[in-house]
């Protein structure tokens, strides 16, 4: 097996080493391209107006200096162009993706590019308290990261599928168990622009959301993760409503 692995936290990120553990379980060909900076929010965007630079740090390790994106690109159609990886593992990244996040990853992102490709892919998020980068606790995802991919790829899915799996906040002797559960949402956010003046008083800006307090349905991921368990979700790159198109048809057919 040859196995991708990727993320958006950046090539020095802690969780890059975890997910690199995690293929190293089960493979030793193992190649990492990764964002020579950090890439978080980038969601699914990659690089049309900018060249691409390639930093090589040995054989099979590059940061590159783009998206998630870009970099699944890169080394499937570059790096590996001689034979393409068989699992891309995006991750493992430093912070919950789950609920309306998934829309702004750069780790879901990166395995969603593999999967355009034809490549089985998941990614890999730890949660973290509220606030608190500094207390990930890697060795939840380090733990049982290994265990579930190869379950994962026994059980297998279908093409157009990746999957998204979140690691709880806590110890790895005190998860509850692996579920697979579909994608929750928040019940409110709040979008925050920041307005701020720099040194010779020019005006400039930091964007971002606040989290409000939320009811996390239990079979979804937001819910799962409460509950220390560790969420699995498989997501399609048909975006299509279904319920919905079947309601367009029959009105527009009037």
């Amino acid at each position: 097996m040859r196995i991708l692995v990727t993320n958006d936290d950046g090539i020095n990120a802690p969780g890059l080493v975890v997910a690199e553990k995690i293929a190293r379980t089960l493979t030793d060909d193992v190649w990492v391209a990764a964002p020579e900076r950090e890439q978080s929010g980038a969601a699914h965007s990659l690089t049309l107006l900018n060249p691409l630079r390639l930093r090589k740090l040995d054989a099979r390790h590059f940061a590159i200096t783009g998206t998630p994106t870009d970099c699944v690109m890169m080394a499937t159609a570059y790096l590996m162009k001689d034979k393409k990886p068989d699992l891309v593992l995006s991750g493992v990244n430093c912070g919950i993706n789950a609920g309306e996040d998934v829309t702004y990853s750069g780790t879901v992102a990166g395995a969603m590019e593999g999967c355009i490709l034809g490549i089985p892919s998941i990614a890999m998020s730890q949660c973290y308290p509220e606030g608190e980068k500094h207390l990930t606790i890697w060795a939840c995802s380090e733990t049982h990261g290994p265990k579930l991919v190869r379950r994962l790829l026994d059980i297998g899915w279908p093409d157009g599928v990746l999957v998204n799996v979140n690691f709880p906040d806590c110890r790895p002797e005190d998860v509850t168990g692996t579920v697979a559960v579909v994608q929750g949402l928040r019940d409110f956010q709040e979008v925050v622009i920041d307005e701020r003046k720099d040194m010779r008083g020019l005006t400039y800006y930091w964007n971002g959301y606040r989290r409000g307090a939320y009811d996390a349905e239990e079979d979804s991921d937001l819910g799962a993760v409460l509950k220390n368990r560790i969420a699995v979700t498989p997501m399609q790159l048909d975006l299509t409503a279904r319920e919905t198109l079947a309601a367009f048809k029959r009105a527009l057919a009037v």
